[in-house]
């Protein structure tokens, strides 16, 4: 299987990651991660999608080794944009969307904007609500307001994200530390940009994902977490009301970060939905 790592320019000249898995000629599925995560975050799934599948992991602006930018563009309208120029540096019309959190927002409003190029969306643990009210959203916040800039050591800066992700396990720790963070001058320090994303997260209002919900006119899977604090059994239940073309999967024993807390069930939940596609 091919495995690549490739880099280009976006509209403004702001230099863009991404990650693929598979053959240019096969259908191309991307991947938006979550707001501090990376491309990388869906290393256990890429692979097993990818033979069928061209599957591409973008590095959001400010994430991974990708460019950081003003905090003022960590806003929905500026992700879209980096995901319609992602597409055009790939040559393709159609492309089916998967996006956790904050790539779900991202991939939710594209899809609004440009329903006759997305096959299919897979949505991973956020609705509309879910960034503004609710001990999810509270959460976020506070994490946004109390994560330090740097760690004096790599036991601290595990100790840090051990904290604040208690169900992942011993190789999805070592993941966080190996791509959000570098050592410099003798701290550890973020390699996304932290105090930009936070600034940006705690400024600007979220956007409304019900017109999105409802204008979807394609297949489209919302998988939450059965712990999750961030989206709830009301609003999935207020989606499919909604919109009758949306299926929902509760996936026991997982948090807002699903992919994390239960990657076998997450991973087959995905592919049992993406046959029909392959």
């Amino acid at each position: 299987m091919r495995i690549g790592s490739h880099f280009f320019k976006n509209r403004s000249g702001l230099g863009l990651h991404y990650l693929t898995w598979g053959e240019p000629e096969q259908p191309v599925l991307i991947m938006l991660h979550g707001l501090r995560s990376y491309a990388a975050t869906w290393h256990m799934l890429a692979p097993l999608l990818a033979e069928h599948f061209y599957v591409v992991a973008l590095d959001q602006r400010g994430r991974g080794q990708s460019d950081w930018a003003e905090y003022s563009s960590y806003q929905t309208e500026y992700y879209v944009h980096d995901l319609e120029d992602l597409i055009a540096e790939l040559k393709v019309d159609q492309i089916i969307l998967l996006g956790h959190s904050l790539g779900g927002t991202n991939a939710l409003e594209f899809t609004r904007l440009h329903p006759e190029q997305v096959q299919a969306l897979i949505v991973e643990d956020i609705g509309p609500g879910s960034s503004i009210q609710g001990e999810g959203a509270a959460r976020i916040r506070h994490e946004m307001q109390s994560t330090p800039l740097s760690f004096a050591s790599w036991d601290e800066a595990t100790t840090f994200w051990q904290k604040l992700r208690p169900l992942i396990d011993e190789q999805g720790i070592q993941s966080r530390l190996q791509h959000t963070l570098l050592e410099k001058d003798g701290q550890i320090h973020w390699r996304h940009d932290q105090e930009g994303i936070a600034k940006a997260r705690l400024s600007f209002p979220t956007i409304d994902l019900w017109p999105a919900v409802k204008s979807l006119t394609c297949p489209t899977l919302f998988i939450k977490g059965g712990l999750s604090d961030f989206l709830t059994t009301e609003i999935l239940e207020k989606i499919k009301e909604n919109n009758k073309l949306v299926k929902t999967v509760e996936i026991a024993g997982a948090s807002h970060y699903v992919h994390d807390d239960q990657t076998e069930q997450f991973n087959q939940t995905v592919q049992d939905f993406l046959k029909q596609f392959a």
